[in-house]
């Protein structure tokens, strides 16, 4: 159990790194602080390939929530 508990540790470290990757690599969605000096520019681009990153990040989350709750509730013990 203790190599399948370590196992699953890297997993949820590796969805976390990929999760934080995920996060930082989509468009932004408004103005944000730009709005403010007017200085706010439009950003055009593929809706389908941000669709495409909206699921696979999800995906990524709703793994690393999972692993989360198996390895906190103690499923899988050291």
């Amino acid at each position: 159990m203790k190599i399948l508990y370590i196992a699953l540790l890297v997993l949820e470290v590796l969805l976390a790194l990929a999760v934080i990757g995920l996060v930082l690599i989509h468009p932004p969605k408004g103005d944000g602080m730009g709005a403010i000096g007017s200085a706010a520019t439009v950003f055009t681009g593929s809706h389908g390939a941000e669709s495409g990153l909206d699921k696979v990040t999800w995906i990524f989350v709703g793994l690393f929530m999972f692993l989360c709750l198996i390895l906190g509730f103690g499923f899988v013990t050291p």
